[in-house]
């Protein structure tokens, strides 16, 4: 990860997130450094790492705006472990729900996954090799040479000769399954069962990680058991190669540098922050407002740094970047308990979006809602595209909606476009066949959505 950020100035990061998200340039420069902090830190005399934290970032905008996304891109350009969860579904340790402790958990799990990926992609060659050999051990068992002045026991002195012209049939039939000849022809091979049961306890409630020790536990306390499986050679070329690979990885090294990635390179994002924000109205608190301020209390020592218990073992949290976000349309920033407020330094206002906005967010991203119906429809062989004076009145007509319904920025567009393109979509490719094209025009989508405007009919665009 170090090499992969060393490439990566701020300025670049921020090319990269250009790519994906339109507008909102000041959000990007303040991610981007935070980025290229963690290999600032990294790359820091060794008495000064620990001590150097990262600036967490609390995002402030409606819904809509690309919050999400731009915490999501972020991670994907370091290739780092990210989820994200909505801090209006953890409650106070004691209550029903969940526990704040189990993001943290959360993040160790996805970046065990990254961990993985990445070794079973290293070891896919010699992986494959040993699947070849297990699929041949199958079709054509391999013949020991009988050693000089030995008598085989079917063919007295043939030993070597009968292992050459066994191993000549084993490489043909090599090459056969490499070719994808023998695909359709079945064979039975032995496939691994788990043995994880699902286990419920009475007699009082018992966090995840405690749950999730004790069906470990159990699950390798159990005997493994094998199941003989009729397939054709395509599919137990799938089935094999899972098993070869992950019994070519070291789980303990995956564990521990997983632990290690999430340490340094983890991110959280933590939304709907506004929604455990209460106005202190002087009334001296009661009801949900005690709630509130439990959940923030208990999320303030995670953002501050602590060791949290996983099944895969102890992670410090002080180094992992923290996004939060909300819309604060009822509560304000100042809020949160100056505590929470001080370990988010860095504060964001993302611009609610323009109907200029719309447009370029139509026509530009690499994974426009455009791009994406093209896409769709080269799978059936039919063409699509959209004039610019079209995707300008899609724009108008969905800046137009949010201000007449409700604002919920950009996911609008998705709404208005799938209404527009529903019909191509059911008539693809019964009536409209391959080979055709469909030119999307400003007269198309006046005819099928501005009627609706006009008539405040908008229950087709609510979601």
């Amino acid at each position: 990860m170090t090499e992969l950020l060393k490439d990566l100035t701020p300025r670049q990061i921020v090319a990269e997130l250009d790519q994906y998200i339109i507008g909102q340039h000041d959000a990007k420069r303040n991610v981007a450094i935070a980025l290229r902090n963690r290999w600032r830190r990294m790359n820091s005399p060794a008495d000064m790492q620990h001590e150097i934290t990262p600036n967490n970032i609390l995002m402030i905008g409606a819904t809509g705006v690309g919050k999400t996304e731009i915490a999501r891109r972020l991670a994907k350009i370091a290739d780092a472990p990210f989820i994200k969860v909505e801090a209006s579904k953890f409650t106070e340790v004691g209550y029903v729900g969940r526990d704040v402790e189990s993001m943290v958990r959360d993040l160790v799990e996805q970046s065990v996954n990254m961990v993985r990926s990445a070794k079973k992609e290293a070891v896919q060659v010699r992986a494959q090799q040993l699947v070849e050999d297990a699929i041949l051990d199958i079709l054509i068992p391999s013949v020991k040479p009988v050693p000089n002045g030995q008598v085989g026991f079917e063919n007295e002195n043939k030993g070597d000769s009968d292992a050459e012209l066994n191993e000549r049939t084993r490489e043909r039939f090599r090459e056969k399954i490499r070719n994808g000849e023998m695909d359709d022809r079945k064979i039975d091979i032995d496939v691994q069962q788990s043995q994880t049961p699902n286990i419920g306890v009475m007699g009082g409630s018992v966090d995840d990680l405690s749950m999730m020790n004790i069906q470990e536990m159990i699950g390798n306390m159990m005997p493994k058991r094998g199941k003989k499986r009729k397939v054709t050679i395509a599919e137990a070329r799938t089935i094999l190669l899972e098993e070869e690979a992950a019994k070519l990885i070291d789980m303990d090294e995956v564990k521990e540098e997983a632990i290690r990635k999430a340490e340094d390179a983890g991110i959280i994002f933590i939304d709907e922050i506004d929604k455990v924000a209460s106005a202190r109205s002087g009334n001296g608190g009661g009801g949900p407002d005690v709630s509130r301020e439990g959940v923030q209390r208990d999320l303030l020592p995670i953002v501050e740094g602590s060791a949290v218990n996983t099944k895969y073992g102890v992670i410090h949290t002080d180094h992992i970047l923290f996004i939060a976000a909300g819309a604060f349309h009822v509560a304000k920033p100042s809020d949160l308990i100056p505590e929470l407020q001080g370990r988010f330094p860095i504060r964001v206002e993302l611009q609610s979006l323009s109907e200029d906005d719309f447009y370029h967010i139509l026509k530009e991203p690499r994974n426009a809602l455009t791009k994406q119906y093209v896409a769709m429809l080269e799978a059936e062989e039919v063409g699509l595209t959209f004039d610019d004076d079209a995707l300008r009145e899609l724009a108008r007509i969905a800046f137009e909606v949010n201000g007449e319904v409700e604002n919920i920025g950009a996911r609008r567009l998705q709404t208005v476009l799938s209404h527009l393109m529903n019909d191509f979509m059911f008539d693809i490719p019964d009536v409209i066949g391959a080979n055709a094209h469909v030119v999307v025009t400003k007269d198309l989508v006046n005819e099928k959505l501005n009627g609706l405007v006009k008539n405040r009919d908008l229950s087709q665009f609510i979601l």
